[in-house]
């Protein structure tokens, strides 16, 4: 079946146009000025609203298998549908870890049955797996996750011999969570000394401190450079870090790159006091300066990609305390509306929004016709109304763990149509349960 969008104004490579598109199946056919119906095909007039290619988010936790009781795959690609996310990589700290052949194929498994969208899977790495990753075939999957900091229990790696190895031998870039253990770890302490289990939440941002993330990250980029190898570095939290990055060449032309996500940009130290465990990330969300230079960052394209880190607890473990709340939040949902909110106040362009969210996660993992609106690609497409409004609260969010760090907030911006592989997928808050996702596929 064929279908036009009419009349969209289309965001793509640094432009705003207003054309038609023509969807022939899963690929977008033609683009044009004006596409006369033939007869046979399904029009739908967007008038008055953007059309974005579909969101990449290169960092999601969907917990997959082993912690469904927080999320799904199933639950979280329909929640990412609904906010624009047609393609994302998942992380491999599940139950059992990503860090085999064997479980990395169980998960691809699970994702073709269940998966509203596209979907990859990253790989771990561990001190101790180089032998399954020699077995890797790159061209599946989009990079390889090193965990330098506590995060996540026993996928921390700490021997930077095998680092080193991993970073030579890797075809495809190794991307790190940079966090120092040791300093955590001693700050954590202090924090203990101190308060006992009544830890208050803005300790957050000093245990998993300044310094923790810029050593590690300072350490990893030297690293990178002495074997030429590709590192993208996940989630900044800093600003004193976003300054290592480079902004004077192309992107692809960088072999050292650069993340920061939604929840780094929205909160700062401040609303710690309010949200308290429900801002609770690793690494820790910092101080209103911190905040403002991630933003100058991004900008001047230091920061290279914007993405989620979407890790859903449910509500009954985030409202635990200090010691006892988990780090993470759900996100997806909600990632496009925030940023769209920023373009209406004027804080980023939309075509700055499309290249960060979409143009360049395409290019750092090279990821295979999808990324963009053009011609002979994947129709991966949202449709975001910028005159519909709506305040996130518990009937509308769709996360298995049934809970925002957004609730209450009015968004005046709507997703109102998502299209994985030319399938209406979301149409005005309804989910179409028999699509799914394609693997995607990757230079």
């Amino acid at each position: 079946m064929k279908l036009i969008l009419q009349n969209a104004n289309i965001v793509n490579e640094g432009k705003i146009s207003k054309n038609d598109l023509l969807i022939n199946d899963d690929i977008i056919e033609k683009i044009s000025n004006k596409i006369i119906p033939i007869g046979n095909e399904k029009l739908i007039d967007i008038e008055g609203c953007f059309l974005l290619p579909g969101i990449i988010d290169d960092q999601v936790h969907f917990r997959e298998p082993g912690l469904t009781h927080k999320g799904s795959i199933y639950s979280e690609s329909k929640a990412a549908v609904a906010g624009g996310i047609t393609s994302f990589f998942e992380m491999p700290n599940t139950n059992p870890q990503t860090t085999t052949i064997e479980k990395l194929n169980e998960k691809f498994e699970i994702a073709s049955k269940n998966s509203f969208a596209n979907y990859s899977f990253m790989f771990g790495g561990t001190n101790k797996n180089f032998s399954e990753i020699k077995k890797l075939n790159f061209s599946e999957i989009p990079a390889i996750k090193l965990f330098l900091g506590s995060s996540t229990g026993n996928m921390l790696v700490d021997d930077y011999k095998v680092i080193e190895d991993i970073l030579i031998f890797s075809d495809v870039p190794v991307v790190v969570h940079s966090e120092d253990e040791d300093i955590i770890n001693k700050n954590l302490k202090i924090f203990k000394e101190r308060y006992g289990d009544k830890i208050p939440f803005e300790s957050h941002s000093k245990i998993r401190s300044e310094e923790a993330c810029l050593k590690s990250t300072e350490k990893i980029i030297e690293l990178a450079k002495k074997t030429n190898s590709r590192l993208h570095v996940f989630h900044l939290s800093t600003g004193v870090e976003s300054k290592l990055f480079s902004c004077n060449k192309p992107l692809k032309d960088k072999k050292i790159t650069s993340e920061v996500c939604i929840h780094h940009l929205s909160f700062n130290d401040k609303d710690y006091e309010k949200k308290k465990g429900f801002i609770k990330w690793n690494p820790s969300v910092k101080t209103s300066e911190d905040q403002k230079q991630l933003w100058e960052s991004l900008l001047e394209d230091r920061i290279d990609v914007i993405a989620t880190d979407h890790a859903p607890h449910t509500f009954d473990e985030k409202s635990n305390n200090y010691l006892n709340c988990p780090s993470g939040g759900p996100m997806v949902q909600h990632s496009l509306s925030v940023m769209f909110e920023h373009f209406l106040n004027n804080k980023i362009s939309l075509e700055q929004i499309v290249q960060k969210m979409c143009h360049n996660p395409a290019i750092i993992f090279k990821v295979k016709n999808r990324g963009y609106i053009r011609e002979n690609y994947y129709a991966d497409l949202v449709v975001v109304d910028p005159k519909k409004s709506y305040t996130v609260n518990k009937d509308n969010i769709l996360y298995k763990c049934g809970w925002s760090p957004f609730d209450g907030t009015k968004f005046n911006s709507k997703v109102i149509y998502t299209f994985v592989n030319g399938k209406l997928v979301f149409d005005n808050g309804k989910i179409n349960e028999a699509i799914r996702g394609k693997k995607i596929s990757f230079e």
